[in-house]
């Protein structure tokens, strides 16, 4: 059992504190167990950054990964998560963030795909989402999951060249099955996991602190570092980094 006590004063010799803007990404599971659940974490982070900090997690409304029927596999479909509708208690964003954007003093905007804020600037989840923490030194916490859950990756993806876009789109036929506005899917994988390469070049660089809390590994950055070196790559390496022929 990990005790609130021990969870903050990991998280503070970690490197939070008070004013800190923090985009969290959490998996409860991952500690094993922790004393009070979700809200020991959600109340500990408050405590620390305090009303004159912000946190911000994700707020998307949408399913685990649903199992792919025969059909599905021979439409070339590798990915179908449902999108949820707005009184969906539970999401694949896990139960913490699921808590956290239901809270009162929690901006949440009304879009599936949308960010959960709390704190001085927590309203700017509603109007531009990540983007305050991003570009205002935000640090990413990450408790028990990796880069691949850091939505503000998505946030430089701009610079992805249309036809690495294109090469994973789903069909028309896919579409006409998979509504867009009521699924998200996707047809293939690239050959590289990319973020995985991204994380390694943060590594290397010393940009990531991590510890364990219990069993759960914590991983914590300065968000804009990591995502610069992403967009960077988007930008003048994006083949290779993606593990596929430049076809233009």
């Amino acid at each position: 059992m990990v005790t609130k006590k021990e969870f903050k004063d990991a998280l503070i010799k970690l490197g939070i504190k008070k004013g800190m803007t923090l985009e969290v990404h959490s998996s409860l599971s991952s500690f094993g167990r922790l004393e009070g659940g979700a809200e020991t974490v959600i109340d500990t982070l408050k405590e620390i950054v305090t009303s004159e900090g912000s946190i911000f997690m994700p707020a998307l409304r949408l399913s685990k990964e649903i199992p792919l029927t025969e059909e599905d596999k021979k439409l070339g479909l590798t990915v179908k998560i449902k999108i949820l509708p707005p009184e969906a208690e539970r999401t694949a964003m896990g139960i913490i963030a699921d808590t956290f954007k239901r809270m009162p003093g929690t901006f949440c905007g009304p879009d599936f795909i949308s960010t959960a804020g709390w704190g001085k600037h927590g309203e700017e989840a509603v109007k531009g989402g990540l983007d305050y923490a991003i570009h205002n030194g935000g640090k990413a916490l990450l408790l028990g999951v990796d880069i691949y859950k850091l939505t503000a990756m998505h946030y430089v993806e701009g610079y992805t060249p249309d036809d690495i876009k294109s090469a994973f789109a789903s069909s028309e036929k896919v579409n006409k099955i998979y509504q867009p506005n009521e699924w998200f899917t996707e047809c293939g994988h690239p050959p590289v996991k990319a973020w995985y390469t991204i994380q390694k070049m943060a590594y290397e660089k010393g940009l990531i602190k991590e510890t364990m809390i219990g069993n759960c590994k914590t991983m914590f950055f300065n968000i804009w570092d990591v995502v610069s070196i992403y967009e960077n790559e988007l930008k003048n390496n994006p083949y290779k980094l993606w593990g596929m022929k430049d076809r233009s």
